[in-house]
This record gives structure tokens, sequence and C-alpha cells, in this order.
């Protein structure tokens, strides 16, 4: 008899009792926030925080710094948008 492990199938049931559910629609909207938020990265790591637009969160008028931490901040929110958009778009993982 085989002992009881998180390959079985018996105790991936009892922890995950139905598939996660696909909305496709949903991908098209996260790649365009994924698009959106690395111009918005691009613009953190380019522009100095006195060029920055006004309504960016850290625009200093006078300021030669660069924002990298918010930089990076927009594009991990970017990969995470995109990855969301990889994992909608797989299969439904139907099961027989």
């Amino acid at each position: 008899m085989r002992p009881l492990t998180i390959a079985n199938d018996a105790h991936k049931h009892a922890f995950y009792p139905c598939a996660i559910a696909k909305r496709r629609s949903l991908i098209a909207p996260a790649v365009v926030l994924g698009v959106l938020l690395l111009v918005v990265a691009v613009v953190y790591f380019v522009d100095t925080a006195s060029s920055l637009p006004s309504f960016f969160p850290g625009h200093q008028a006078g300021s030669s710094h660069h924002h990298a931490k918010h930089g990076i901040a927009a594009l991990v929110l970017a990969l995470g948008a995109f990855v969301f958009a990889w994992f909608q778009s797989g299969p439904t993982g139907q099961r027989a």
C-alpha cells in the first residue's frame, strides 16, 4: 500500500475540491494593464522626479532624483499581470 503523499489523488481532492475557474475575458485587460505598467516603469527609470507627470507618485519640482524603487514596483506588478493572463489562458483541466 502506498503512503499518503502530496501527489496522491485523495490528498489533492481533500484540499482542492474543485478546479480553478478560468475567466478568459480577463486576459486582454490583464495584458493591457501589464503593458501600461511597463510604460510606467520605463518612465520612472528614465525621468527624474522633477520631470515626472504631476499625477505620478514621487513627483517633486526641482529634484534630480530617480525613483528606482517605484520603477521596480511597477515592473513587478507588470510581470504579475502578465503571469495572471498566462495562467488564465491555460487549459481548464477538466477531470474525467
